[in-house]
């Protein structure tokens, strides 16, 4: 990669709003690192997205609950660490509470909030270093609110917003900004099933969102704009709750 083009890592970035966050800041002048699990097709797809719109890109397929192996794909990465870090790998196992399984509850909360300690702890200490970098967690609207069914979901993006603040006032001194955004109803896989109609009518917009919205606020968020700007969480919504 071009040692004067600074670099974006993107978890959960194969399709959704993490592909979409990865092609708008390849647009911005990023080049991407670009973290998956398993879906090999839609990664390189979004790959040669990436490169169309100006940026380089590197897959890095691994699970970001599985510390050793996060450590372990980093390690390349870890002299020039990226300036830009988004935490976005996430999936919904739904269940009302009292019929929740055990897997459907631990696996949620590993990905979201350990996959986002496991990537930002081994990234850190060098971002650290270097004085300078943005760090981005995808949190959510039921992280805000909550929803039924969703309990072990909302606990885990809940969670992320308290980390983003935490984190935030640790880093500030040493130039490094973070920050959440909490996304609501966006049109991509996850609403696969849901009557997106009625949700629609309770949206004041009126619409669903999409995944360019959520990539648009991140790329502000990169950007020399927001440089004064840490320990927030912005709303995309379509007005569906303020706070």
């Amino acid at each position: 990669m071009d040692s004067e083009r600074k670099t974006a890592l993107i978890t959960g970035a194969s399709k959704g709003i993490g592909a979409a966050i990865a092609i708008q800041l390849a647009k911005d002048g990023f080049d991407i690192l670009l973290n998956y699990r398993k879906s090999h097709e839609q990664a390189r797809g979004v790959a040669a997205e990436v490169e169309a719109a100006g940026g380089s890109c590197h897959l890095l397929p691994f699970d970001v609950a599985d510390a050793a192996e996060v450590e372990k794909q980093l390690a390349p990465f870890l002299d020039t660490p990226p300036f830009v870090l988004v935490n976005n790998a996430g999936f919904t196992a739904d269940s009302l509470f009292g019929m929740m399984d055990d897997n459907s509850w631990r696996r949620v909360i590993d990905v979201h909030l350990n996959g986002f300690f496991n990537v930002t702890r081994t990234l850190l200490p060098r971002m650290l270093r270097k004085r300078k970098g943005r760090i981005v967690n995808i949190s959510s609207t039921a992280g805000q609110t909550g929803n039924p069914g969703q309990a072990n979901y909302s606990a885990a993006k809940a969670g992320l917003i308290g980390a983003t603040r935490s984190l935030a006032v640790e880093v500030a001194k040493r130039n490094i900004l973070v920050n959440a955004v909490a996304p609501g109803f966006i049109e991509t896989d996850m609403l696969a099933g849901l009557p997106v109609e009625e949700i629609a009518k309770s949206i004041p917009l009126g619409r669903l969102g999409k995944a360019d919205d959520v990539a648009h606020m991140v790329s502000f968020l990169c950007s020399d704009k927001a440089q004064y700007i840490t320990g927030q969480t912005f709303s995309v919504n379509g007005g569906i709750f303020t706070a």
